[in-house]
């Protein structure tokens, strides 16, 4: 009886941050700025629609599509600002930290800053939050904490992620059938986005319950690409139904969870609930039943999962 109480406890507590990477937008098929538009207005709309207090992480490069500043892409950041979100510094270009050397990649960081830190002090508000690309934090302790430190000396605070390591497979399948006009395909990729967003948060769910006792505040790692623009409403509207509630990134790290212990140095990027897993060495059936995409979507997508 205990053991139901302490998982109907949780159950009425659940809460995420849902994040978004590499803003403005990203898209394996289009990078026009009407399809940029387009993204930004559906998923700010969404957004505001079921008030998420969302930060959105930037990679400045964008910005420059001719190597010259395009004003109406800042505008596109602007728009989050405006409806009361934040922005993240993703780096200025997207570098892989395990095959870029440490210095180019700090320097990488600090070109990142430029625009997305003049915005926001244009808000009263500070740069606090980064995000690695590829979730990918060191392969090495010397080096993981030697980049943590130069993050706190700027005054960053990493943004960690619990679930969703996979939307980008979905997304690339998504773009690729929209492009070629299959309708059919499009809706069958975008039921199996919903359905697999949904056995992520189970299995998150059950990992945290399994190493703390609890549900965690969880964080959502998602990308401004079109399928979350067309379909953030419906993964809003499911999270409802499970009972969670929509928290900022501030909010979600109050969690003691996220003061745990984290040495991991693999080559994956992976989630924070398998990094704290690792760390105190839980067995390898612990990470059983992690959901992966159907056949069909990375098939469609043109990838394969490790």
């Amino acid at each position: 009886m205990q053991g139901e109480d302490l998982l109907s406890e949780s159950q009425n507590r659940r809460a995420v941050t849902i994040t978004f990477d590499d803003l403005p937008t990203i898209s394996i098929t289009r990078q026009d700025l009407t399809h940029q538009r387009e993204i930004t207005n559906k998923l700010l709309a969404a957004i505001t629609a079921n008030k998420i207090p969302a930060i959105g992480f930037v990679n400045e490069k964008k910005l420059y599509p001719d190597g010259r500043l395009d004003q109406q892409r800042v505008t596109l950041l602007d728009q989050w600002l405006e409806c009361g979100l934040e922005l993240g510094n993703h780096t200025f270009s997207h570098p892989d930290l395990h095959q870029t050397p440490l210095d180019y990649y700090k320097a990488d960081v600090i070109r990142g800053e430029t625009m997305i830190a003049e915005l926001l002090q244009r808000k009263g508000m500070k740069l606090r939050y980064f995000r690695h690309p590829f979730l990918h934090t060191g392969t090495d302790l010397k080096t993981r904490r030697d980049f943590e430190a130069f993050l706190t000396g700027r005054g960053y605070r990493v943004a960690p992620g619990t679930i969703g390591n996979t939307d980008w497979i979905f997304a690339a399948a998504y773009a690729k059938a929209a492009a070629r006009g299959d309708q059919d395909m499009v809706r069958s990729i975008a039921n199996a986005y919903i359905l697999s967003t949904e056995n992520e948060f189970v299995y998150a769910e059950n990992q945290s319950l399994a190493l703390f006792g609890y549900e965690i505040k969880q964080i959502l790692m998602l990308h401004a690409n079109a399928l979350n623009a067309d379909h953030l409403g419906a993964v809003a509207d499911m999270l409802k139904r499970r009972g969670y509630s929509f928290i900022s990134l501030d909010e979600a790290l109050t969690d003691e969870a996220y003061r745990s212990p984290d040495t991991y140095t693999g080559p994956r990027g992976i989630s924070w609930l398998h990094r704290w897993a690792l760390t105190v060495r839980k067995p390898a059936a612990f990470f059983s039943g992690e959901p992966v995409p159907p056949e069909f979507v990375m098939k469609e997508a043109g990838v394969r999962m490790e």
